[in-house]
């Protein structure tokens, strides 16, 4: 018998009707011999209104005590999925994230899955039943609940796929699959039958939201195939896979773009005085996320360091260099707002060296000034006025047909 976990996301459980539907779908995989373990994500609202009457209490909750919280809310969702599903006349049982065997690092609120013990969810489905996992929790070694932040409960299906060696991870939501871009912003963006593990690892860490990075790096590393689909009837999906066509790996497959980016730039009176590795392990250490690089020394001109950040943390990272000022040596820092990044993502980029000409060409033709620039084997962004992030973006997408793809 198959063995197939099942990620459903808070969206498709938000209403008595969608949860019907979900409970019918799990019932007919059933039907057909497969051994099914299903990881549902948490009720938002009711995570939410814990939180709020915990934060009314204190501006400063202990995290041990908030993954508490969290971890109750996916418990709580969990719970009612199985009982919905017993409801239905499924056998169906509700294991939280300990008791299905997520063991993790002891880092509240942004845990690592360290190992995964599933012998009671091994035992449980071969008694015949539906295995409903809390997701998005563990336990770590002194024995206190933990939570996995973001994306953490599609990390814990795919951690339990890995462990239990099913045969793929099925994940839900209202979207049917991943697109060649987000349809809001691109209306004719298609959607890909088949997707590289890379490709989907660089679009969602360029801002596709369909699946977190960290999911999707753990099933490239056991090679785990993840289906990303909707409830909808007669719904493929998308397929992750690893590229097998080398041919595919010069397909330009997906736009990506993130908005509110902003633009810092440090100057020096001398070259000398400019220390990437300095300047950058300060903000590391503040835990600042600096995406865009680019270094000037010219001639007769002073050194320049420029790097893009997201607006969250924009207030801190001032902060952080004004207070390092003396020590890093720049004379100034400057900054621009109202930026967006254009990501252009596939497999092979560096194999075809007309992707980034074809690119710069046609956002000149649109008149759209390019303000930094970053490449890979699988990426191009640039930074463009976030006043043009639309049009940008359905510009590139018709420049590399990408209505017209096949994956």
């Amino acid at each position: 018998m198959t063995t197939i976990v099942m990620k459903f996301g808070g969206s498709t459980l938000t209403t008595p009707s969608e949860l019907k539907q979900v409970v019918e779908h799990i019932q007919q995989m059933k039907q057909q011999g497969h051994r099914l373990v299903i990881v549902p994500s948490s009720i938002k609202s009711m995570r939410n209104d814990v939180v709020n009457i915990a934060t009314s209490i204190t501006n400063t909750p202990a995290k041990r005590e908030l993954d508490v919280i969290d971890a109750s809310a996916t418990s709580i969702s969990s719970a009612l999925m199985s009982i919905a599903l017993q409801h239905a006349g499924i056998d169906a049982i509700q294991l939280t994230g300990w008791q299905a065997g997520i063991q993790t690092d002891a880092t509240h609120r942004v845990a690592r899955i360290a190992n995964v013990a599933p012998q009671k969810v091994e035992r449980y489905l071969q008694e015949g039943k539906v295995v409903v996992v809390a997701g998005y929790q563990g336990i770590d070694e002194h024995g206190d609940i933990t939570t996995l932040g973001d994306g953490g409960t599609e990390t814990v299906a795919v951690a339990l796929a890995v462990a239990l060696e099913a045969a793929r991870v099925e994940l839900y939501s209202q979207v049917d699959g991943v697109y060649s871009a987000d349809p809001l912003i691109v209306p004719h963006a298609k959607k890909l039958d088949e997707l590289s593990y890379d490709a989907m690892l660089e679009l969602a860490q360029l801002g596709a939201r369909i699946i977190h990075p960290r999911a999707v790096e753990l099933a490239k590393l056991y090679k785990m195939p993840i289906i990303v689909r909707s409830l909808q009837e007669g719904s493929t999906g998308t397929l992750l896979k690893e590229e097998k066509n080398v041919e595919q790996a010069l397909l330009v497959q997906g736009i990506a773009y993130e908005s509110d980016v902003i633009r810092l730039t440090v100057g020096y009176e001398e070259s000398s005085y400019t220390s990437l590795a300095t300047i950058f392990t300060v903000l590391a250490e503040h835990q600042i996320n600096v995406d865009l690089i680019v270094q000037s020394v010219l001639s007769g001109m002073d050194p320049t360091v420029s790097f893009s950040i997201a607006k969250e943390q924009f207030a801190e990272c001032l902060e952080v260099l004004e207070h390092s000022k003396a020590s890093l040596g720049f004379t100034f820092a400057d900054f621009e707002v109202g930026l967006a990044k254009i990501s252009v993502a596939g497999s092979g980029m560096m194999l075809n060296p007309g992707v980034a000409a074809r690119i710069f060409d046609r956002l000149r033709k649109e008149e759209i000034e390019v303000k930094m620039v970053s490449t890979s084997e699988i990426k191009v962004s640039v930074i463009v006025p976030q006043d043009d992030m639309v049009r940008a973006a359905n510009a590139l997408h018709e420049e590399f047909n990408l209505t017209t793809l096949r994956a």
